[in-house]
């Protein structure tokens, strides 16, 4: 079984916009990322102070997530299925 459901990453945690119903306690999740650039900031409740200072915070990581070797990390399944 496959519910969506959608939320925001903050502080280390996610927070549902709706609760779920009838999803017993200790249901297992998938939880995915979804590119920050298509995300209505104010729909997020992040205001543009909050999204200057998440955007700054987060600048030292871009080199690396960015840089030719993490490609592999694009299809990591597919890599990890042909070791």
């Amino acid at each position: 079984m496959l519910t969506n459901y959608e939320g925001i990453y903050r502080n280390g945690q996610i927070k549902l916009t709706q609760k779920p119903k009838n999803i017993p306690e200790g249901t297992k999740v998938i939880v995915t990322f979804i590119d920050s650039s298509k995300i209505n900031l104010q729909e997020q409740e992040i205001d543009p102070q909050e999204a200057q200072i998440l955007r700054e915070n987060l600048a030292s990581f871009a080199d690396d997530w960015n840089s030719e070797e993490m490609s592999i990390y694009d299809d990591y399944d597919g890599t990890k299925s042909h070791d």
